[in-house]
């Protein structure tokens, strides 16, 4: 998609809309402040810019205030998590 290929992109407008509504649905229901992308989708820039203005339609609420977020560690957040839980003996 960043190379301008013209299926890997609509495949982005496709996903990105999908997971805006699902995003959506979270909102309607828990209305975050924030919500935290951790693992690969910490990684696409590009969803931090398409998402706000694809989710703010449709939310059920005139006004989208929600902040969308990369975890502080990135891809890596899950494994630092994991690491966190293990027991020390």
């Amino acid at each position: 998609m960043r190379d301008g290929d013209g299926q890997a992109r609509a495949s982005f407008h496709r996903y990105s809309d999908r997971l805006a509504r699902a995003l959506a649905t979270i909102c309607n229901i828990v209305d975050p402040d924030t919500i935290v992308f951790g693992g690969g989708l910490s990684n696409v820039s590009e969803l931090f810019t398409a998402l706000p203005a694809t989710i703010g339609s449709y939310v059920f609420s005139d006004t989208w205030a929600t902040k969308l977020v990369a975890a502080r560690w990135g891809d890596s957040s899950g494994v630092r998590g994991a690491a966190r839980l293990w027991p020390i003996q």
